[in-house]
C-alpha cells in the first residue's frame, strides 16, 4: 500500500513538472520574441541598424523591453569592443617593421582608445543611475553625463582614425587599425543613439 501511494505521488509530481515546463516554454518564447521585436524597432533609430540588431539580439532575454537596459547593454558591448581594439592596436605597435610615423600614430591611438574605454565605462554608470533617479532633475543630470561621456568616446575613436590620415600612412597597419576603429565608432554611435532614445521616453 505504501509503495502504491509513493508511486502515485511520484507520477503526480512528474506530470506536474512536465506540465510546468511545457507551459513555461511558450511564455519564454513569447517574451524572447517581444524582446527581439523591441530591439529591432529600437535599432531603427540608430545610424547603423544592422550592426545594432546583430550586436544586441543575443542579449534579448536580459534587455526585454527596457530602453534603459537596451542602452546599458549597448554600452557594455561597446566597452568590450573598445578593449579588444586596444589590445589589437597595442600588438600592432610591437611590430619592428613599423615606420616612425606609424609608431607614433599607434601610440596616440592606444591612448585615445584607453580614454574611450574609461568614458564608456563612466557612461554605463550614469545610465544605471538614471534607473534609480528619484527626481526629474536627477535623471537629467545623469542622462546628460551619459550623453557627454559617450559622445567624447566617439570623438576618441575618430581622433585615433585621423592619426592615420594621408597617403604617407597608407599600408596594412593603417587599414587594419581603421577597420577596427570603424567598427568601434559604429558601435559607439549606436549606443549614443539608444541613450538618446531612452532619454526621449523618460
Amino acid at each position: 500500500m505504501a509503495k502504491q501511494i509513493f508511486y502515485t505521488l511520484f507520477l503526480f509530481l512528474l506530470s506536474t513538472a512536465i506540465l510546468t515546463a511545457s507551459s513555461s516554454a511558450p511564455r519564454a518564447a513569447i517574451t524572447s520574441k517581444r524582446a527581439i521585436n523591441f530591439i529591432q524597432a529600437s535599432c531603427k533609430a540608430t545610424t547603423y541598424p544592422t550592426v545594432c540588431v546583430n550586436s544586441l539580439t543575443g542579449y534579448a532575454n536580459s534587455i526585454q523591453t527596457s530602453p534603459r537596459r537596451l542602452a546599458e547593454t549597448a554600452l557594455n558591448v561597446t566597452v568590450t569592443q573598445a578593449q579588444s581594439t586596444k589590445v589589437f592596436v597595442w600588438r600592432l605597435g610591437r611590430f619592428t617593421s613599423l615606420k616612425k610615423r606609424e609608431i607614433q600614430a599607434v601610440k596616440d591611438c592606444i591612448e585615445e582608445i584607453h580614454d574611450a574605454v574609461d568614458r564608456l565605462t563612466m557612461s554605463i554608470h550614469e545610465v544605471k543611475m538614471c534607473g534609480s533617479a528619484k527626481s526629474r532633475d536627477q535623471f537629467w543630470f545623469h542622462m546628460s553625463n551619459a550623453q557627454t561621456w559617450t559622445s567624447a568616446a566617439l570623438t576618441n575613436a575618430n581622433t585615433c582614425s585621423d592619426g592615420f590620415a594621408g597617403r604617407v600612412m597608407d599600408g596594412r597597419v593603417k587599414n587594419s587599425v581603421r577597420a577596427r576603429i570603424l567598427n568601434l565608432g559604429r558601435g559607439t554611435s549606436n549606443a549614443l543613439a539608444l541613450i538618446n532614445a531612452f532619454a526621449k521616453k523618460y
